[in-house]
């Protein structure tokens, strides 16, 4: 029942399923799952990986899909009118806060990493990569500004200035154009074209051989094998720290429980397909990550690097240290390195898209703003927290921050409302029969008690881990357990605390407490307009 009706729209269902898609598809397909599964064991993580699919991805895929067309159809489009319209207490829409902060505020980081992929592209076509002895590790920390607060400040083809300033220009053009002329349309032409740079890069790297003949064993299938093969698979699975793992790559790579499907949902008509259009966006995303990742990143590395290229490295130096070293050994490297780090691009541009709209949708229906005041105060709130990450870059130390307790914590507690609000406050029998409305395929009823018990209890047991785990650090040992508190809390508390990291989780804080205060604002104007009637009821 917001204010006045909204006139965005998707133009097909093809549109709506690459732009969930193209939300989902990101640098975690690329980078951080390969990573995770070569450390983990590879088979050993791909079971947990697909339970955690089966067990969490899916079921509260559906419940979010469900939802957002169910706020769509009652006039709203953001997550916290969403909630507001579903459960019907004061608190309701205080629930839908996690679908504000959390795409709202990864964006801050999200588009800096962005500016880097785009920056890596036209360095790498400019012949920046092939230069001898050229350092890619000195690359990395002086184009990221890693080695010292500020050092990134600066605007040539070696800086990260000029890039953060182009992607954020180009995210808000699109996102100003509106669903169908904006988002849509970016993710229509580049979900396609990234999925064809991924099969021409693929078919590169399984074509690669033994690149050195003097090191036999650092060849493709043993690459591939590295990635693939069960290594202990029973004691990798007793092991919690793979279960994490999994369970955060679901939530990271899907995009559940970040707020943009629910947004996303919430411009579908009550006949538009939800069930099979959640499995078929979460097959493109699986497709990406495990067929077109899983066997580019990891095998790559392997067969330039060994195993020493691959162990121990961190998302962000398997993709920006240890790949444009690969790509510069390879003929037409240029080229490879070129195409890798554009697909980068249109993979984190359809992501960042996504985490825009959920804003853009509050302020135009809890503020009551246009198009342009909405965009322009969005474009202040997320210039803030950029600028945090884009200063405060000596040892990422900013954007760890906002991605631990933002992008991971936030994201976990995010999903877990929204799968207990659909199974318990709609209902598991009400909650399945909306998703059912024009579905061309039906929730299988096993997963009525996994939607209403299993997943839940699931992701409380995995959360309570995770805490354990990177918060107050346990050893995961109940016989000798030891507790040593993480850099997370250390740098906060600690006896030598990190100024960025104190500074950007004070500004965490404050953002929390002043979107509080603006949907508390916004419950009072639907309040105002259920009293009146309605104006779209």
């Amino acid at each position: 029942m917001a204010d006045t009706p909204s006139k965005e729209a998707w133009s097909s269902r093809v549109g709506v399923i690459l732009a969930v898609a193209g939300s989902a598809v990101g640098l975690g397909n690329f980078l951080r799952f390969p990573g995770l599964a070569a450390q983990y064991g590879g088979g050993a993580f791909m079971i947990a990986y697909f339970i955690s699919l089966l067990l969490i991805g899916i079921p509260i895929g559906w419940a979010e899909w469900t939802m957002g067309r169910r706020g769509g159809l009652a006039g709203f489009h953001s997550s916290p009118g969403i909630f507001y319209s579903i459960v019907k207490h004061p608190i309701g829409k205080y629930l839908g806060i996690f679908g504000f902060i959390v795409p709202v505020m990864v964006y801050m980081y999200y588009v800096y990493i962005e500016a880097w992929c785009l920056g890596y592209a036209l360095n790498a076509a400019t012949g920046t990569f092939s230069q001898p002895g050229v350092n890619f590790g000195d690359f990395f920390a002086n184009f990221t500004g890693t080695k010292q607060d500020g050092a990134s400040i600066h605007f040539g083809l070696h800086d990260v200035g000029i890039f953060v300033l182009i992607v954020y220009v180009f995210n808000f053009y699109f996102i100003y154009r509106g669903i169908s002329r904006g988002v849509e349309l970016v993710c229509k032409y580049a979900m396609p074209v990234l999925i064809l740079i991924a099969l021409i890069i693929l078919a590169r790297v399984l074509t690669l051989g033994t690149p050195d003949a003097a090191k036999p064993d650092q060849n493709v299938l043993n690459g591939l094998g590295y990635m693939w093969n069960p290594k202990d698979i029973a004691t990798g699975l007793k092991n919690p720290q793979l279960w994490l793992a999994a369970a955060g790559q679901i939530f990271f790579s899907l995009s559940v429980g970040f707020g943009a499907i629910i947004t996303y949902a919430s411009y579908l008509k009550r006949k538009d397909d939800v069930v099979l259009s959640g499995i078929t966006a979460a097959s493109a995303n699986e497709f990406c990550e495990v067929g077109l990742g899983g066997l580019i990143t990891v095998p790559a590395a392997f067969v330039f690097l060994g195993v020493a290229g691959i162990v121990g490295q961190g998302t962000f130096a398997l993709g920006f240290n240890v790949l444009p070293y690969v790509f510069s050994q390879m003929p037409a490297g240029e080229f490879f390195a070129t195409i890798f780090f554009l697909l980068l691009f249109l993979a984190a541009i359809t992501s960042s898209l996504s985490m825009l709209q959920p804003g853009i949708a509050f302020f135009e229906e809890g503020l009551g703003l246009g198009r342009k005041p909405a965009m322009l105060f969005l474009g202040l709130v997320t210039a803030l927290g950029t600028s945090l990450v884009w200063w405060f870059s000596k040892d990422l130390k900013a954007l760890d921050t906002i991605d631990f307790w933002i992008g991971t914590v936030f994201i976990f507690l995010g999903g877990a409302v929204l799968i207990v609000v659909f199974s318990w406050v709609i209902g598991i029998d009400e909650g399945i029969a909306e998703a059912h409305q024009g579905a061309e395929m039906r929730i299988p009823a096993l997963y009525k008690p996994v939607m209403k018990y299993v997943t839940p209890l699931f992701l409380a047991a995995i959360f309570v881990m995770f805490i354990l785990a990177n918060v107050f650090g346990w050893n995961f040992s109940f016989a000798d357990a030891k507790f040593q508190p993480t850099g997370y809390i250390t740098d906060l508390i600690g006896p030598n605390p990190s100024d960025s990291a104190r500074i950007t989780f004070g500004f965490i804080v404050i953002t929390i407490i002043f979107v509080a205060l603006m949907i508390k604002l916004a419950g009072k104007r639907w309040d105002a307009a259920r009293k009146q009637g309605g104006n779209n009821s």
